[in-house]
């Protein structure tokens, strides 16, 4: 399933088998929400932008237009059009962030739709079997995430509670499988999520409970909750070494450039986040500082060796950012990344593109998204040729 292929220190280059398709590890998932990335369809994402994989929200396809929906059309490939691997998020983290109403019980988390205030019903089957029949290459357990400042008591408890879900979810897939008669080799990866917030010994004994349930990756959950971010790397500095090294590790919803280099060169292989569209949507476009693009993030991850023993990074970074709302854009005619080459990226001035934000044109928002992703993609290819380096 997981195959480390080299590695350079603790950072680990990889390959994950799904159903639909090969990963090549360190890999960042760009967040297609309700199915598509918004202004970039997945056909777009497949022959432009590339990406390996796309994920996608429970919580959003649940309510609309339906796991029964999507699955009677032929699951989420043949609805999205999109033949790659995708992985499903549980929907727990919407639940807990999106709903207007929400109770917690033993049974699972009943919460009223953010969309037309119906009450549902989200257990750890529930969620399995929506993940399942969407036709997901990778599902995620249910598991409560703790704001970040939540009490150790509460933490510790839901953490257990957390673990009492994916024992739950564990048996769900297997049952679902197993009726459908498919073989080990012909099943959805599922993954565990190791909460615990800011303690290190609560962080490793949700670890301990999940590796006794047994998974086929392990993700680090409840990193983007509202803890600052010193807490946030020492968290990732003590767990991501103790995660199993013959699975994938998965860093869940952090993803600033410097953050995802810095985990990735703890040993994690998957991440995700929605910075680079929802920065594009605010006129925030990552711009890298030279030519040497490559050279410049391993000198960044070579940097990171010394800064990681103290959970901080290096002052030095491999990219800065383009504001669109800047004055000092107004009469600048250089593209907005003069070191970027896909293709249409050097098209227009940073001036044009200034006012097409200011005017509020939905086209430079696009571009920006565009630039974002080719942006994350090409530093993940940075990353993995790091390893071979020397």
């Amino acid at each position: 399933m997981f195959e480390r292929i080299a590695q350079e220190r603790t950072l680990r280059k990889g390959r994950l088998n799904t159903l639909h398709g090969v990963l090549e590890s360190p890999f960042f998932m760009p967040v297609a929400t309700k199915g598509s990335i918004r202004g970039i369809g997945p056909q777009e994402m497949l022959t432009q932008v590339q990406s390996q994989i796309l994920l996608m929200n429970t919580y959003h396809l649940y309510l609309k237009p339906g796991y029964d929906l999507v699955h009677e059309l032929g699951g989420l490939h043949t609805f999205a059009n999109w033949p790659k691997p995708i992985l499903t998020d549980s929907g727990g983290y919407q639940v807990f962030s999106l709903s207007k109403h929400r109770k917690l019980s033993e049974e699972g988390a009943e919460f009223r739709s953010h969309i037309d205030g119906a009450k549902h019903m989200l257990t750890p089957e529930e969620s399995i079997k929506t993940q399942y029949y969407l036709g997901s290459d990778i599902i995620m357990v249910l598991d409560e995430c703790p704001p970040g400042g939540s009490s150790r008591e509460y933490i510790k408890a839901s953490l257990e509670l957390t673990t009492r879900w994916a024992r739950r979810c564990r048996a769900e897939l297997d049952r679902l499988c197993e009726a459908d008669g498919r073989a080990k080799d012909d099943r959805p990866l599922l993954f565990g999520i190791v909460q615990g917030g800011i303690y290190e010994d609560l962080r490793k004994e949700s670890l301990r409970q999940l590796e006794e349930i047994g998974f086929d990756g392990y993700a680090i959950g409840g990193v983007s909750v509202g803890e600052s971010r010193a807490d946030v790397l020492k968290v990732i500095k003590w767990i991501a070494p103790l995660l199993p090294e013959d699975k994938p590790r998965y860093l869940m919803g952090l993803g600033k450039p410097e953050e995802i280099a810095y985990a990735a060169s703890l040993g994690v292989d998957m991440f995700d986040c929605v910075i680079p569209t929802r920065e594009a949507r605010h006129g925030s476009v990552f711009v890298w500082n030279s030519a040497d693009k490559e050279g410049d993030v391993h000198r960044y991850l070579d940097a990171l060796e010394e800064s990681s023993k103290t959970a901080t990074l290096p002052n030095e970074s491999f990219f800065h950012v383009y504001k669109a709302g800047n004055a000092t854009y107004a009469k600048d005619a250089q593209p907005i990344d003069p070191y970027a080459e896909w293709e249409g990226s050097k098209e227009y001035t940073r001036a044009y593109m200034r006012h097409m934000f200011k005017v509020g044109e939905q086209m430079a928002l696009e571009y920006f998204s565009r630039h974002n992703l080719h942006f994350y993609l090409e530093m993940m290819q940075y990353i993995r040729s790091y390893t071979a380096k020397n």
